[in-house]
């Protein structure tokens, strides 16, 4: 009897699993209660209610591993520095056009990008750009040539290690939210935003037997194992990186879609 629900959410490298009971009829009032909360705390943890949250996946989706990425900062020189963030905006559209006409024309894929706007981080509060893209082995010189609007630009391979790794790198994009935001923002928006081409993290959903476990493969770098457990029901959820050389990946379920609602 499949009585409870496992769902995994895979974003290139990195694996989230929860396991969590479904009600059962015959259940007393009690039991139900008790896996309702059950549930919902789960699901609670697999909502990612931060932006980097968000932005973690979203970059493991597209830079799974060390040196798929490139990691960049662009910024603005006296003669280019915008006047707001709406100016910021466009000129990096702008730059992003003349990437993928660039990049076209040399033969090499249409560029995946994740970027953001900042202004507040900078020591000098001038605004300046972080971009996280794809690495074609042939990039820095094309990037050069596309940002028109200064010739100060740091470059650096995407690290996935104990000390650098997507979750940094996503809290690092995220660190100035809406405070930073002026006249010519939304309120709400993200800090962070991405091309349309970049891949994004899928969801399986499977009813299972009580006795299956969601326990990380060997090999893998855990990242966080949470669970709790009472009389009546309990809920478990895990989240490991698959590292380079480690081919473990959870079971597929019997029904995949896309979960677009994590971005």
């Amino acid at each position: 009897m499949h009585t409870h629900t496992r769902k995994t959410i895979i974003a290139g490298s990195i694996v989230v699993q929860a396991l969590y009971p479904r009600r059962c009829r015959g259940d007393s009032d009690k039991v139900r209660a008790a896996k309702s909360k059950a549930t919902s705390e789960a699901q609670r943890r697999l909502n990612l209610e931060h932006s980097w949250e968000k932005l973690e996946l979203l970059l493991a989706a597209n830079f799974p591993t060390a040196g798929s990425g490139l990691v960049i900062e662009l910024t603005y020189d006296d003669d280019h520095l915008p006047q707001n963030r709406a100016q910021a905006r466009r000129r990096l559209a702008y730059f992003l056009r003349l990437l993928r006409e660039a990049r076209r024309a040399e033969g090499l894929p249409e560029p995946r990008v994740v970027h953001n706007i900042e202004a507040l981080s900078s020591a000098s509060g001038r605004w300046h750009h972080h971009i996280v893209l794809d690495n074609t082995g042939r990039d820095l010189e094309i990037i050069r040539r596309c940002w028109i609007y200064g010739s100060d630009i740091e470059c650096r391979k995407l690290r996935v290690d104990k000390e650098k790794n997507h979750e940094t790198l996503a809290k690092y994009m995220s660190k100035e939210p809406r405070e930073c935001q002026d006249e010519t923002s939304r309120p709400g928006l993200h800090a962070w935003s991405y091309t349309r081409n970049c891949l994004k993290p899928t969801v399986e959903t499977e009813a299972v037997e009580a006795d299956v476990n969601i326990d990380p493969p060997e090999g893998v770098t855990v990242l966080a194992d949470e669970e709790h457990a009472t009389e009546y029901a309990s809920w478990r959820v895990v989240k490991y990186r698959v590292d380079k050389g480690c081919f473990a990946r959870p079971p597929r379920a019997r029904r995949r879609r896309r979960v677009r609602s994590f971005l």
